[in-house]
Formats: structure tokens, sequence, C-alpha cells
């Protein structure tokens, strides 16, 4: 009998993959943990049924969040990560000599220890010195830090249920003042394709707007997400995503990467008509706000 693990897109769209195994199952504090053996996509997270990663295409959301605000900032030192309790965001950073501290903020930490032993290509780095790991609530740990950080990596599930609240105003005006005055945050954004999570996307992005001076979106395409098609927010207080973007210096690491290059990162920023326009939309009514 063949298992296969399913997740609805919409109430009328579904994404399946076939499951050889079933790794782990448990009911945490927050939410339903699973971690399967696929033989397309290796082994998947999923968090209250939802995809959160999947060994074969991980590498494109964990580079396109971290190395597109590096590029930009050359200064970044001191990094605050919020959820991303699999390990993909701080296994990018620590290959950064540069960066000195990195704050990781998850409120599970039965997925951290889920991940460690099912997905060490993920956790691999969770005990590098720089790494400090807090199992607390993202919303009061960030209230109590002022102008601390350099860049802010939001790595939170979609807007619903235990991650709602990183999605506020009061949330991102507290990402805000825990930067410093050049400081960066980036954010995953959902995808612009379906009804739902289009309006959830722009509620996000016009909250931001009103928040952050310098605001854009960038798109990569993720196959097991959404419509394989997933947008980033880069919100900051100096820099420009692309005018900003200092190609040479990035290049002289010599960082290997599977998706990300500079020339992509320019295009990330090229976005279809539709959504600009839906963009657009959402930056009118919030000048006028």
């Amino acid at each position: 009998m063949e298992m296969w693990f399913s997740e609805y897109h919409t109430k009328d769209v579904k994404h399946s993959m076939r499951v050889q195994r079933h790794l782990y199952a448990q009911k945490s504090d927050y939410q339903q943990i699973d971690i399967f053996e696929t033989p397309e996509f290796g082994r998947v997270l999923t968090l209250d049924g939802n995809v959160m990663l999947t060994e074969r295409d991980e590498f494109i959301y964990d580079e396109m969040i971290t190395h597109v605000p590096m590029a930009v900032h050359t200064g970044i030192q001191d990094v605050l990560v919020i959820g991303a309790g699999d390990g993909g965001v701080v296994r990018e950073l620590t290959r950064y000599d540069r960066v000195r501290c990195i704050d990781l903020v998850e409120m599970d930490p039965l997925v951290v220890e889920a991940c460690r032993r099912f997905l060490p290509g993920n956790a691999c780095r969770m005990d590098d010195r720089r790494v400090h790991i807090y199992f607390e609530n993202a919303l009061r740990f960030i209230r109590r830090r002022e102008s601390k950080y350099d860049l802010i990596i939001v790595d939170s599930t979609d807007p619903f249920g235990p991650s709602e609240g990183l999605f506020t105003r009061e949330f991102y005006g507290s990402c805000y003042a825990a930067l410093r005055e050049d400081g960066i945050m980036v954010n995953q954004q959902g995808s612009p394709f379906y009804a739902d999570d289009a309006e959830a996307m722009k509620r996000s992005h016009k909250r931001i707007v009103n928040t952050f001076p310098i605001s854009k979106v960038y798109q990569a395409h993720i196959p097991t997400y959404a419509a394989g098609y997933w947008l980033f927010g880069f919100a900051s207080k100096k820099y420009h995503p692309t005018q900003n973007l200092d190609v040479k210096a990035w290049d002289a690491l010599n960082l290997r990467t599977r998706y990300y290059t500079p020339r992509l990162h320019v295009g990330a920023f090229a976005l279809p008509a539709f959504l600009e326009e839906m963009l657009k939309e959402v930056e009118t009514d919030a000048s006028g706000s």
C-alpha cells in the first residue's frame, strides 16, 4: 500500500509526494511536527501539515533569504534570526567570517531537536560558537532589543496560527527599533498566486512600507511551495537592494552557492506585471493612509 503526503494550497489544489517512511511525528505545545522520507524530495519537514522544507529544494529558500541582504550590506556582523529552527539560515550565515553573533529565536524546541536528528544538512552549524539559541516568543524577545542588529531575518511560517503575530505593524516596528541606523530586515512574504495568499502578502507588505523608508519585494522559484513561486521582503533604513549591491565584494568571498548569484540577485527584483500592479496598489494605499 502506497503512502502519500498531501498539502492543500487552496481548497481546490493540493500538492502530493509519495512517502517511503514516516520518520518523525510529534505534537509539541505549538504544532504538529512531521518528517517524511520521500523518493523525489528526500526528507521533508512539515508543521501542521504544511511543507516547511525539503532536502531537494531548501537551498533555494535559505540562500535567497540570506545572501541577498549579505551582498548589499557588507558590514553586517550581528544578526537576529526569527524562526528557522531547522538551521538552514544559520548554516548560510556562518559561512561569512565577518558575522560575529547570530541570535536565533525559535518558539518550538522540538523543531530544533527533530532537525538536529533527521535533517543534519540543515542543522549542521547550530553549534557554531557564534550562534545563540533562545526558545521564546519572538515578539517579547525583540521588544527588549534596541539598535542591536545589522540584519534581522524573519523566517516564520505563514501568517496564521502561532506565527500570526510576526506579520503585524507592531512587530515590524519592533524590528525597526532593534536594527542599527543602516540595518536591513528580510522576511518571507509568501506566494502572490492564490487569492488568500496574495491578500496576506499585501497586508504584510503594506505594514512594512509604513514602517521602513525602503521596502522592496523579490522572488524565487521553489518547487514545493505554493504555486512554486515565492516572495521575500527587503526592508531597509539605508540600503537599496540593487543600487547598493556590492558584486565585487561578494565575489571576493568565493562562496559556492547552488541558486544565488549576483546576477540572479538583480533579476529577482524584476517582477512580473501582475505583481508590480498588486504592489503598486498596496504602496499607493499605504502612502495615503
